[in-house]
């Protein structure tokens, strides 16, 4: 059996070395730690709040049932008051689902040699950490405040779940607002 080489640890540990800095990854910095923790908690935030519009959704739905029957010679229109309400609902889960578009499409810094040299990364990616901290704990308030409720509920909430919806974006904007700053 020829010993070319396979059996050398230096050797290939100098290999995969190479490779995994072309790549433009070590697994070994703190960095790429940091970055896929960003990734994952964000994921977790974008789910919390793919549950919450299930749950506006299901409202929607039973809200629907209730008081937009279907027409009848003696009912041939939707009552104005029940169609402003459900649209009210839609546009409710419409913006959670919105958001939890946003959050997955949030941007991480890059991982280059440009952006090393203006940027401190792991500096970075712990704001953004903190950022996203404060990201699920909203998401998190959110879908509880949806979660398993009736429409009375809902409807009572909304505009505290429409603040909470604008407290979301906010947070948003201000991890944004990191990214764009190089001095971070």
């Amino acid at each position: 059996m020829d010993d070319s080489g396979f059996y050398d640890a230096g050797l290939l540990r100098q290999l995969a070395t190479n490779l995994f800095y072309g790549w433009g990854y070590n697994f070994y910095r703190v960095e790429n730690q940091l970055r896929a923790d960003d990734q994952l908690v964000r994921t977790k935030a974008a789910n919390l709040l793919g549950m919450a519009m299930e749950s506006a959704n299901d409202v929607e739905d039973d809200y629907r049932r209730e008081f937009l029957p279907p027409p009848s010679r003696k009912h041939p229109f939707p009552d104005a008051g029940a169609v402003a309400t459900v649209q009210r609902l839609e546009r409710l889960a419409h913006e959670i689902g919105g958001l939890a578009a946003l959050i997955n499409q949030q941007p991480v810094p890059e991982n280059d040699r440009m952006t090393q040299r203006y940027r401190n990364e792991a500096a970075t990616l712990r704001t953004l950490i903190e950022h996203d901290e404060q990201l699920v704990g909203q998401c998190e308030l959110l879908r509880t405040m949806v979660a398993g409720k009736k429409v009375p509920t809902i409807l009572e909430n909304l505009p505290t779940l429409e603040g909470g919806i604008q407290a979301i974006r906010a947070t948003l904007r201000r991890r944004e607002t990191v990214l764009l700053n190089p001095a971070t």
